[in-house]
Order: C-alpha cells, then sequence, then structure tokens
C-alpha cells in the first residue's frame, strides 16, 4: 500500500468515526425524528398535551405531532411506539397499559400532576338545596353510593327516556374510567335500576353536566380532577368503601369478579412513554421528570379555557406566557429563551 493511499484510508476512517461521534450525540430532535403525542381528548390531558407540544417544538426545535383516539386506542398505540408520549396517563387503571409494563413496552415518567382523585358525584344542591336558586335539597340525606340501591334515590335521578330507572353519567365508551364504573354498577347492584348511560364525547360529558347544574336538576355521574368542572360547580362526591387492591384489581379488569366494589385509588399520574423512545431521548425524558403541573394551576387552566371559550392550544399559549416562573424549571435556559420568543 502506498503512503497517498494510507493517508486515504486513514482519512476515510477518520470521517467514519467522526460521524459515529456526531450520531451519538445527536439528539433525539436533531435526527429530525417526530415526537408524537397521544391526542387525548379529555380537558386536562389536551391542555397538558398542548403545553408539553409547545415546549418541544419551540425550545427544542422538535418535530411534533398528536393523532387522535380514545384512552386504550392510544395507550396500545404507545407501546407500538406508534405515540411516544401519553401525557396523562392514570397508572394502574388499565389493563391494557398494565400489560405493556409488564412487556417493558412502556415506562411511566415523572408526574404529571399530584393530587387527583376521581368517583361519582351529584350536585351540591341535591343534598343542601339552593336557597338563592329557588332550589330544595331532594336528597337531604345522600352520602353514599349504598344508598342509590333506594328505589327513591334512584327516582331523584330518573332518566329521561327510561323513566323507571335512574340514569348514572358514565365516560364515553372505550375510556379507562367507562369500563370500572360499569363494573361498579354491577358490583354495588345498581345494574338494573339505573341506565348506564355513555356520552360520545368528554365535550358531551361536559355539556350533560354544565346543563344539568345550571337548571338545577339531579343528576349523578363520574367525574375526575383536575377539571374546570370541579372548579366551577359545587359538587359532593359519594361515599364508597374504602379502596383495597383486591376489590380493584377485580374491578379494573375486563373479566374480573363483580362481587363488591370500592373507591378508586389515589390518583397517580405520569406520562406514559414508549420505551425505545425513551433509551432513544433521555434529553426528552429528562424534561418529563421535571414537568410537574401544580393542580391549582391545571384547575385554574382548565377554567380559562370554559370562561373563554378557547381550546387547549390557547389555554397552552396562556399559561405558557403568564406561568414561566413554574415551566422555566423544567427547560434549560437556551430552551426558555426560544419558548418566550416563540410565543410573541
Amino acid at each position: 500500500m502506498s503512503i497517498s493511499t494510507m493517508r486515504l484510508t486513514f482519512a476515510a476512517a477518520g470521517l467514519m468515526l467522526a460521524a459515529s461521534a456526531s450520531g451519538a450525540n445527536a439528539s433525539y430532535c436533531g435526527d429530525g425524528k417526530t415526537v408524537t403525542f397521544a391526542g387525548i381528548d379529555w380537558e386536562s390531558g389536551a391542555f397538558i398535551t398542548e403545553v408539553m407540544k409547545t415546549i418541544l417544538s419551540k425550545g427544542y426545535d422538535c418535530q411534533v405531532d398528536s393523532i387522535p383516539g380514545n384512552s386504550v386506542t392510544l395507550e396500545q398505540a404507545t407501546a407500538n411506539n406508534d405515540v411516544q408520549i401519553f401525557a396523562e396517563e392514570w397508572l394502574g387503571r388499565s389493563d391494557v397499559w398494565n400489560k405493556a409494563v409488564e412487556e417493558k413496552k412502556v415506562i411511566a415518567v415523572g408526574k404529571t400532576f399530584v393530587g387527583a382523585s376521581e368517583g361519582w358525584f351529584v350536585p351540591d344542591y341535591v343534598v343542601h338545596g339552593d336557597p338563592a336558586r329557588n332550589i330544595e335539597a331532594k336528597a337531604p340525606d345522600l352520602k353514599s353510593v349504598s344508598q342509590l340501591t333506594d328505589p327513591k334515590i334512584a327516582e331523584i335521578f330518573a332518566d329521561p327516556e327510561e323513566p323507571s330507572k335512574g340514569r348514572f353519567l358514565n365516560c364515553p365508551s372505550g375510556w379507562t374510567c367507562e369500563g370500572v364504573s360499569t363494573a361498579k354498577l354491577e358490583a354495588y347492584k345498581l345494574g338494573e335500576t339505573y341506565v348506564n348511560f355513555r356520552p360520545g364525547t368528554g365535550t358531551a360529558l361536559d355539556a350533560a353536566i354544565t346543563s344539568a347544574y345550571l337548571q338545577g336538576e339531579p343528576i349523578l355521574f363520574y367525574y375526575w380532577s383536575p377539571t374546570a368542572i370541579l372548579g366551577k360547580f359545587k359538587l359532593i362526591q359519594l361515599e364508597e368503601p374504602a379502596y383495597n387492591e383486591a376489590c380493584w384489581k377485580e374491578l379494573s379488569s375486563a373479566n374480573g369478579k363483580r362481587d363488591e366494589g370500592c373507591a378508586f385509588p389515589s390518583g397517580d399520574v405520569a406520562y406514559g412513554v414508549n420505551s425505545t423512545f425513551a433509551s432513544e431521548a433521555p434529553e426528552i425524558v429528562e424534561i418529563l421528570e421535571k414537568a410537574t403541573f401544580p393542580l391549582d394551576e391545571v384547575n385554574a387552566s382548565l377554567a380559562y379555557m370554559a370562561d373563554n371559550k378557547v381550546d387547549a392550544t390557547a389555554a397552552a399559549a396562556e399559561f405558557l406566557k403568564t406561568k414561566g416562573d413554574i415551566w422555566s424549571k423544567w427547560v434549560s435556559d437556551e430552551a426558555r429563551g426560544k419558548i418566550e420568543a416563540g410565543l410573541k
């Protein structure tokens, strides 16, 4: 081999090493890959998704996208890496998610927010009345789910289409909470006396609650926090038997027994992340680990959406413009400057 040939060979090897090093140090977004979020359609999930999409796109030059679907479908998409980030995953609630965890296809990262809760609610005026609106208390002794078996209580929540039964307003079909509440109706022996009504969308669920509340009508429904509904309206959560793991395992399983009901577990909410993506994008995982939204700020943003009739994108922009003291702790100084410039 001639000296010139050797020089060319060494030069080529050097270029290959340099390219390899560059590839090893390149970020996920720097490689031009798209970060796809679950297009969650409930308020808090949609709001948080838009905040995180904006942070990644404006602060870190990421290509971002989201795909719509119900929670079960989007959880499976996260397991398949068609979706990389599910921004509001309620851990332990879904067979699909639990299986994906066992198969090491997904991981939980950080805490999206802390202090979340869920359960069955009625308006406060059903129990205490509302003198300011001339509403009399129709169920002054109502405190717990066990009392719903009383025919007189069921009559208060009469279903418009089957007035001989009460109506329970459930989550939309396909939401994890719909399956659990359906299981609870059976476990509490309410399946024969209440219509299990499932609205078509989260928006329809909110509209039904809001309409009933503003008209002072009795309504029995599932809901959760953080939400604008709980921030705007005075509601009472009905008591249930204390949560226990064995009971919950049966209720949350599609093929579980329905022998007993119990309360929802305390909310443990994280960013659901595809495992392959997590290994390829540690810099994004680091952001998610820090990005915990204060619960009162989420409620405030959701109320902003409702009061101003704006969507999650507008609420996210408002949050980023006015709450820099919160989200700036999640990102680098350089990213903060880029995000603030991008919002002007």
